[in-house]
C-alpha cells in the first residue's frame, strides 16, 4: 500500500511526455488551419466581388474598398502584431487575433451596406495581423533545424496553395449559396480553432510586457505603410502623377525613413532595423517583396482573363484555378528539401526564373484564346516555381532569429508578403487596363502586357536573388545553429 503513490508518480513523467508528444503533433496542423482560413478569406471574396457589388448596390469606383479595407490594415500593422507576440504572448495573442477576426467576420456577413462591409473587412485585417505573425513565431520557436524547414514548408504551402483553394471554394459557395457565407463558414472552423489552440499551442510562460511595447514606433510605421498603400491601390482612379499619389508615395517613405531612425535609438524597439543589415534578412524583404507581388499578379491576371475575356462563371474559374493550387503545393514542399542542402541563394534565383518562364507563357493569351492551351501550362510552370520562391524567402528572412525576436522577425516577414501582393495587385491591374478595357476580348492585350512585365520583375528578381543573398555554405551554418544561441549581428 505504501509503495502505489511512488508507483503511480513513476508513470506520471512518461504520461505528461506522451500528452505533450500528442499535443506538438497537433500544433502545426492548428496553426496551419488558421492561417489557411486567413487566405482564404482573402482570395475567396475576389471572386464573390460581382455579387457583393450587386446585392449592396456598390459602384465601380468603390468596390475595391472590399480588398482594400482588409490589405491596407492587415499589411500596415503587422510589424506591430509580431512584435506584440514576442511581448505580450505568442499563445496570448494568437487567440485575441482569432477573436478578434472571428468577430468581424459575423459582422462582414451581416453587412447591410458598403459602409458596414469595408469596416467590417478593416476589422478582419486587424484580427488577421495580430494571428499570423503569432501563429508564425510560434512555429519558429517550437520547431529547429530540419523540422523547422518542414513546418515552414508546410507553411509555405497553406500560403501558396492556400489562396488558389481560396478562389476554388468562393466560386463553390457563390455559386450555390450566397456570399455571405464565405463570412459566415468562419465561425465554426474558428470555434474548432479556438478549443483546439487551449490545448495545443504552448502557454505563455511570461507576464505581458507593456511597458516594451513601441507604441509610437507602431503609429509612426503603420501611417507610413498605410499612407504607401493607399496611394498605390487609388492611383488609377487618382491617376499616378497626381499629387495625391505623390504625396501619399512620398510621405509615407518619408515616414519609413523617420521610423527608421526613431528605431535606431530606443531600447526596446518595434523592429531591430540593423538586422535588415543581414543578407539573409535584408535580401530575402526585397524579394518577398518581388514574390508576394508576382503571385498577387498570377491570381489577378488569370482571374481577370478567364472571367473578363472569356467569359467563365465563378464556379468554373475557381476550378480552373486548382491546377496551380497543386502546382504551389508541390513546390513549396520541394522547397524544404532542396533549401536544406543548397540554403535559398541558388533555389531562390532558379525558381525566379522558371516563373519568368511561366509568365512569359502566359504573356501570349489571345482574345480568342483557350485555357488548356494558354493558361494552362503558363499557370503550371509559375505555380510550381513560385512555390519554392515562397518557402525560399521565408527560410532565408526566419532562419537564426534569436527566441526573443521570432515574433518581430515574423511579422517582418508578413508585411513585406501583403504589402508585395498590394503592390502587385495595383502595378499589374494599371497595366491590364492600359488598353482602355476591361471587359470582352478586346481586353486581352492588356493582360497579356501585364503577364509580360510579370516575367521581366522575375528575372530581374533572379538576378537580385544571386547579388543579395548569403552563399550556401553560410546559410547553412546559420540553418544548423540553435535559433536560441543566434547574437543579433
Amino acid at each position: 500500500m505504501h509503495h502505489k503513490p511512488k508507483h503511480s508518480t513513476h508513470h506520471s513523467p512518461a504520461d505528461s511526455t506522451d500528452a505533450h508528444a500528442k499535443s506538438h503533433r497537433w500544433l502545426l496542423p492548428v496553426l496551419l488551419v488558421a492561417q489557411l482560413m486567413v487566405i482564404l478569406d482573402i482570395t475567396a471574396v475576389n471572386i464573390a466581388l460581382p455579387h457583393i457589388a450587386m446585392d449592396l448596390k456598390m459602384s465601380g469606383s468603390t468596390i475595391s474598398w472590399t480588398i482594400t479595407s482588409y490589405s491596407l490594415i492587415f499589411g500596415s500593422l503587422l510589424l506591430f502584431g509580431g512584435r506584440a507576440a514576442d511581448l505580450l504572448g505568442r499563445r496570448r495573442m494568437f487567440v485575441t487575433g482569432l477573436g478578434v477576426f472571428t468577430a468581424s467576420s459575423f459582422a462582414s456577413a451581416m453587412a447591410g451596406s458598403a459602409a458596414m462591409l469595408f469596416a467590417s473587412r478593416a476589422g478582419q485585417g486587424l484580427g488577421a495581423a495580430i494571428l499570423s505573425p503569432a501563429a508564425l513565431s510560434i512555429i519558429t520557436s517550437a520547431y529547429q533545424g530540419s523540422r523547422r524547414a518542414k513546418a515552414l514548408s508546410a507553411w509555405g504551402a497553406v500560403g501558396g496553395a492556400g489562396a488558389a483553394v481560396g478562389v476554388l471554394v468562393g466560386g463553390v459557395l457563390t455559386q450555390f449559396t450566397d456570399w455571405r457565407t464565405i463570412f459566415y463558414v468562419n465561425l465554426p472552423v474558428a470555434a474548432v480553432l479556438l478549443f483546439a489552440s487551449l490545448k495545443v499551442v504552448p502557454a505563455d510562460t511570461q507576464k505581458p510586457r507593456w511597458r516594451g511595447l513601441d507604441l509610437a514606433g507602431a503609429a509612426l510605421a503603420t501611417t507610413s505603410l498605410a499612407a504607401i498603400v493607399y496611394g498605390i491601390t487609388q492611383a488609377h482612379s487618382a491617376g499616378w502623377t497626381s499629387i495625391q499619389t505623390h504625396v501619399c508615395g512620398i510621405g509615407g517613405l518619408a515616414g519609413l525613413a523617420a521610423f527608421a531612425i526613431y528605431e535606431l535609438h530606443i531600447d526596446k524597439p518595434l523592429l531591430r532595423v540593423e538586422r535588415i543589415a543581414d543578407r539573409a534578412v535584408g535580401g530575402g524583404l526585397v524579394l518577398m517583396l518581388a514574390v508576394a507581388g508576382t503571385i498577387f499578379g498570377l491570381f489577378l491576371l488569370c482571374s481577370l482573363y478567364l472571367q473578363n475575356v472569356l467569359g467563365w462563371g465563378p464556379l468554373t474559374t475557381g476550378l480552373a484555378f486548382v491546377p496551380l493550387a497543386l502546382s504551389a503545393g508541390i513546390g513549396s514542399h520541394a522547397a524544404g528539401h532542396v533549401i536544406s542542402k543548397h540554403g535559398v541563394r541558388g533555389p531562390l534565383a532558379g525558381s525566379f526564373a522558371v516563373a519568368a518562364v511561366g509568365m512569359f507563357l502566359l504573356s501570349r493569351v489571345g482574345a480568342h484564346g483557350s485555357y488548356l492551351t494558354d493558361v494552362l501550362p503558363g499557370m503550371l510552370v509559375a505555380g510550381v516555381a513560385l512555390g519554392v520562391a515562397t518557402v525560399s524567402v521565408s527560410m532565408a528572412i526566419l532562419t537564426g532569429t534569436r527566441q526573443e525576436e521570432n515574433g518581430m522577425i515574423s511579422g517582418l516577414n508578413s508585411t513585406g508578403h501583403e504589402i508585395g501582393g498590394t503592390l502587385g495587385i495595383a502595378i499589374f491591374s494599371t497595366i491590364a487596363a492600359g488598353s482602355g478595357a476591361i471587359l470582352g476580348p478586346q481586353a486581352a492585350p492588356g493582360i497579356g502586357d501585364a503577364f509580360l512585365v510579370a516575367a521581366l520583375v522575375a528575372s530581374l528578381a533572379s538576378v537580385m536573388a544571386l547579388a543579395l543573398l548569403p552563399r550556401a555554405q553560410h546559410f547553412l551554418a546559420k540553418l544548423a545553429l540553435n535559433p536560441q544561441a543566434m547574437p543579433v549581428h
